[in-house]
C-alpha cells in the first residue's frame, strides 16, 4: 500500500506542477502583450518591439506543450486511480491525504 500511495503521490504532484505552468505560461503571455502594447504606445523602436514579440511567440508556443503534457499526466493519474478503486484496499487508501489531493486535482481538472 505504501508504494501506491506514492506513486499516487507523484501522479498528484506532477499534475499540480503542470497546471501551475500552464497558468504561468498564459500570465507571461498577457503580461508580455501588455509590455508590447505599451512599447508600441511609447513609439519604441521596431527592433525592440520585434524582440518582445518573439518572447511572446516563445511563451504562446509552451502553452500547448504544457497542455499536451498535463493531458498525458493527468490521464496516468485517473488510471492510477481507477486501478486503486478495484484494490482490496481502497477503503484504507480512500481515507489517505494523498488520496484527498488526487480527488481534488481531478475535481480542478474537469471544471
Amino acid at each position: 500500500m505504501a508504494e501506491e500511495l506514492r506513486k499516487l503521490k507523484i501522479k498528484v504532484g506532477s499534475c499540480k506542477r503542470l497546471m501551475k505552468e500552464v497558468e504561468s505560461y498564459k500570465k507571461e503571455c498577457a503580461q508580455q502583450q501588455a509590455r508590447i502594447d505599451k512599447l508600441v504606445s511609447e513609439g519604441a523602436d521596431e527592433a525592440t518591439i520585434k524582440k518582445q514579440k518573439e518572447v511572446l511567440q516563445e511563451s504562446q508556443d509552451m502553452i500547448p506543450d504544457c497542455t499536451s503534457r498535463l493531458k498525458v499526466a493527468f490521464s496516468d493519474l485517473e488510471s492510477q486511480m481507477e486501478q486503486l478503486k478495484s484494490s482490496e484496499h481502497f477503503e484504507a487508501l480512500s481515507q489517505k491525504d494523498e488520496w484527498a489531493a488526487a480527488v481534488e486535482v481531478q475535481s480542478s481538472m474537469q471544471s
